[in-house]
């Protein structure tokens, strides 16, 4: 087997695990962020985390908490070939030499290349991911214009094409770029260096699981620390409707949502994106470092 069919395979795994393990806090987390500011002298629709989690279990049951899942559960193949194919190819240019580690540096721009390339496939999952999502928080609108929700993934494709044409499954690209490209510098470097402080020196090859789920963790709230503001711009923008759209680009919806909750709206849904990116990214990792382990 190949080193790319490798990364394919170890990068699958790994994004099976983050999915199973993380996608109930993102499902909380897209839900803070896209419920509309209330009027004033309202209450928000949620208090806070908590009680997304149970308005969300009370009104769909705990496999509410899984909705959306189907999206990228589908594509995690695809996403994770590229993110660690993409990741293999841009160590191996960057490698002074064959079964040389890569310096921190090094692996920071292999997650930059790496960032580039999943942003193409992930804005088009997370837009049908986040539109479900966010469904609970749409439905009184769509209520009293009488348009049916979709019933799921492939559904939200069609109203999506229907609405606005394939192109429409693009909207958001610019902030998914704007994650995507940093977040995932971020991450691979500092997975990297924490292996690296952990084995004492650039060799990480003989580093325990703890060692591995530590530096996993640490990774993924590096990932979200970086980028969290441009996460949010980005699900604002991809459950925006497209016919009467509220925002018009990026830094249209950054200003309006800085000018209706303050620079504190950059941050809805902060708490369950950091509790979901621990225990997530840790997943991912420990699964891919296993797996690629098992295959050679």
């Amino acid at each position: 087997m190949g080193d790319i069919a490798k990364d394919l395979t170890a990068g699958t795994a790994g994004g099976v695990a983050n999915l199973i393990v993380g996608h109930p806090f993102d499902t909380i987390k897209v839900k803070l962020q896209s419920q509309p500011t209330p009027a004033p002298g309202q209450l928000p629709k949620y208090a806070g985390a908590i009680d997304a989690v149970k308005q969300t279990v009370a009104a769909e049951g705990p496999r509410g908490l899984y909705k959306g899942m189907g999206a990228p559960l589908a594509t995690v193949a695809a996403f994770n070939a590229l993110l660690f194919s993409v990741r293999g190819q841009m160590e191996a240019f960057l490698r002074s030499e064959p079964g040389v580690p890569l310096t921190v540096k090094q692996q920071v721009i292999a997650g930059a290349g790496a960032g580039i390339a999943v942003s193409f496939l992930a804005c088009p999952t997370e837009l049908i991911k986040c539109r479900l999502q966010a469904q609970s928080s749409l439905a009184e609108a769509a209520a009293a214009s009488g348009v049916a929700l979709p019933k799921g993934p492939i559904d939200v494709a069609k109203h999506v094409i229907r609405d606005a044409g394939t192109k429409g499954l693009f909207k958001g690209l610019v902030p998914t770029m704007g994650r995507e490209v940093p977040g995932n510098a971020v991450m691979f470097g500092v997975y990297e260096a924490t292996k690296q402080y952990l084995a004492g020196g650039r060799d990480t090859s003989n580093l325990g699981r703890g060692s591995q789920i530590l530096a996993g963790g640490l990774a993924g709230a590096a990932f979200w620390l970086s980028v969290y503001p441009t996460d949010v711009v980005k699900s604002v923008i991809q459950v925006d409707d497209y016919k009467k759209p509220k925002y018009s680009g990026s830094l249209d919806a950054m200003r309006k949502i800085v000018a209706a909750d303050g620079v504190k709206g950059l941050y809805k849904g902060f708490g369950p994106a950091m509790a979901r990116s621990v225990p997530a990214n840790a997943a991912t990792f420990v699964a891919y470092e296993i797996t690629r382990s098992a295959l050679g």
